[in-house]
């Protein structure tokens, strides 16, 4: 029986990781290691900096969230045209150095969950199926 390309590709789904009801409990270190695992069931695992474990549970958003990415836009040059013969700048490009740094931002999705985390507690750790590591990376605090 054939496959189609379709059945074959992967469905992306994002979700936002939220850390803020525990943020005032914990310091994380900026570009600390951590495992997440387990987002495949109901209650996902987080560990920072193989120290710090939270367990999370998905909620749905109220509508939707709009993710996106923000980078440093280039700088706008001006190019001087003219024909002013003491345009002593033709053919040059001027930037200014007083300009302000811009930022460019960009969809990236669009998500309905929101997977909010809270400290795991010893008597949970138990129940705690034990499941691959679907992600290992670095926190970065910005």
């Amino acid at each position: 029986m054939a496959t189609s390309r379709e059945e074959e590709e992967e469905e992306e789904e994002y979700v936002v990781l939220d850390l803020d009801s525990v943020s005032g409990q914990l310091h994380i270190p900026p570009n600390a290691p951590y495992v997440l695992s387990g987002l495949d069931t109901l209650n996902p695992i987080l560990i920072i900096d193989d120290k710090i474990k939270r367990i999370g549970e998905y909620e749905e958003t109220i509508g939707t969230c709009l993710v996106f990415s923000e980078h440093d836009a280039s700088p706008v040059v001006h190019e001087e045209t003219g024909s002013s013969e003491v345009n002593l700048f033709s053919g040059k490009c001027i930037i200014n150095p007083n300009e302000v740094t811009r930022k460019q931002v960009k969809p990236i999705c669009q998500l309905q969950k929101v997977l909010r985390f809270k400290l795991l507690q010893d008597d949970q750790t138990n129940n705690v199926v034990d499941v691959p590591t679907i992600e290992h990376s670095t926190m970065k605090n910005d």
